[in-house]
């Protein structure tokens, strides 16, 4: 098979892909905060809370798109109708934008587009990142830079987003953040028109064989060899025990979080679902176990990513409104401050699996939970950095940027030390049937992540207003920003003395 640079050329077509996808995500993401309240003019907290369950949503529905793709349409058509939907959501966003004068009308635009957007990505995101990795053979160490080139795809779309959206949408005037959402709703037609014309020629398995068809059914025999199949009775009983236990969950968050009905759904979700996979009757005692390792993984991640997330959110409020954003006299946009993690990423794409292969030629290199750990380390670092930066200054007053741009550029090595290396993980350990649920279900933790963000970042600073948490007031930006040193820094010492165990787990040693 043809290769460039010693991978398979599907890679690239599915980075350019991811590329434009992404542009188009990232840009409407970058000004949504700031349409939210400078032009549909909801309070922060509200605000907050449309975004976070936005982007929760967005991480839930590569769940279901995940399992629509393995069960029925596979992954090239999960992937042109979700950038179909995609389409159409970000120009109901552009026309929501066009009518702010008819309040109403622009509200119902505004979340007919997100439920549009939310079901495109569901079925879009999981099939696009199981791809990668059945470009190879599933023992190939390439694997894990496969998937740090793919997250490099993802992340030059991510840095261009906001500086093109940014420069179009946030202008001052609030009409004009629909020239943004056009602009994010045109890339997405360009992901349509890369894929589709070139998937035949690109996407094909080691074996030259079209990857990404609608699945075949097997027989019963083939389906259930060597694996135990649950009687009626044993599939009644899950389905009893899991009802069962999506009530109690329901009940518990309503009691802590009361009629969020969006956040009670996607915390029911994220531990009733997986439990629905653990249950599987055709998965063999090692399997198992290796699911159930992705699982605690993917919790500890979810403080990584609910920290991670503020720069959607309160971090670009902090860029507007308490950082100096003048530069030799011109004054850089609130949402171009979020180009800076994707840029940092594609300059560090090629050094950190270079550190892991030094480390690996060396016998050194941490196993895929250590990397976590990591990751969740530098992440508390960033924001202690910017803890002690803020400390004493008052809501309203102007920071140095280059505070902001250091707490990125620490997130992001946090970031390349948890995302591909995650990704690629999930793709080693997950049985080849439940590939794109699987992912889905990896991408669950990041729902309830970022869900769990939109609630903390409503707990930003403001004055007149006080803000509170398990008891910890939060009066200062420094208050605000230890809430995520204490929470990351917590699970990465947590997650550090589990790794070793989690290895074994990993590689079926007792």
């Amino acid at each position: 098979m043809s290769t460039l640079k010693g991978h398979p050329k599907g890679l690239y077509l599915v980075f350019a892909t991811s590329t434009s996808e992404r542009f188009s995500y990232y840009g409407m993401r970058a000004i949504f905060i700031l349409f939210l309240t400078q032009a549909l003019l909801f309070d922060r907290e509200t605000a907050s809370s449309i975004y976070g369950s936005y982007t929760g949503l967005v991480y839930l529905t590569p769940l279901i798109g995940g399992y629509i793709a393995d069960r029925w349409w596979g992954i090239r058509r999960s992937i042109f109708w979700g950038a179909i939907m995609m389409g159409i959501g970000q120009f109901l966003m552009f026309v929501s934008a066009s009518v702010l004068d008819q309040v109403a009308l622009s509200h119902g635009l505004m979340y007919a587009g997100l439920t549009f957007l939310i079901m495109g990505n569901g079925c879009f995101k999981p099939s696009v990142s199981s791809l990668v990795g059945q470009l190879y053979e599933p023992d190939d160490r390439r694997i894990d830079t496969a998937y740090t080139i793919f997250y490099m795809g993802v992340n030059v779309g991510a840095f261009l987003a906001p500086l093109v959206c940014g420069y179009f949408g946030e202008t001052g005037n609030p009409a004009d953040f629909r020239w943004g959402f056009l602009v994010a709703a045109i890339v997405i037609v360009l992901t349509l028109l890369i894929f589709e014309t070139q998937k035949n020629k690109y996407i094909v398995s080691p074996a030259g064989e079209p990857l990404g068809l609608a699945p075949k059914k097997k027989t019963e025999t083939e389906e259930q060899k060597g694996r135990t199949v649950p009687s009626k009775q044993q599939k009644m009983r899950h389905v009893v025990i899991l009802t069962l236990l999506a009530v109690a969950l329901a009940g518990l968050f309503y009691y802590l979080f009361g009629d969020d009905w969006i956040g009670i759904g996607i915390y029911t979700a994220c531990i009733v679902l997986p439990v629905t996979i653990l249950l599987d009757g055709s998965l063999t005692k090692t399997e198992r176990e290796r699911i159930f390792v992705i699982y605690i993984i993917a919790f500890f991640v979810i403080f990584f990513w609910a920290a991670f997330e503020q720069a959607g959110m309160s971090l670009t409020l902090f860029a507007r409104e308490q950082t100096d954003r003048n530069l030799l006299g011109w004054e850089i946009r609130a949402s171009w401050f979020q180009s800076l993690n994707p840029l940092f990423v594609v300059l560090l794409a090629f050094v950190m699996p270079a550190v892991w292969d030094f480390l690996n030629k060396r016998k050194k290199e941490p196993a895929s939970p250590t990397k976590q750990a990591i990751g969740l380390l530098l992440l508390s670092l960033g924001y202690l950095i910017i803890c002690f930066g803020v400390k004493g200054v008052q809501p309203g007053v102007k920071m140095n940027m280059l505070w902001l741009v250091g707490l990125y550029f620490i997130h992001t090595m946090g970031e390349m030390a948890v995302s591909p290396i995650g990704l690629s993980m999930v793709n080693r350990l997950t049985p080849i049937r439940f590939a794109s649920l699987m992912m889905g279900i990896w991408y669950l933790s990041m729902a309830t992540a970022n869900k769990f963000a939109g609630l903390l970042s409503g707990l930003y600073p403001e004055e007149g207003k006080t803000r509170s948490i398990a008891g910890f007031r939060i009066e200062t930006m420094s208050d605000f920003f230890l809430i995520f040193v204490v929470m990351s820094g917590i699970a990465a010492l947590i997650l550090f003395l589990l790794s070793k165990k989690l290895q074994r787990m990993m590689h079926g040693v007792k």
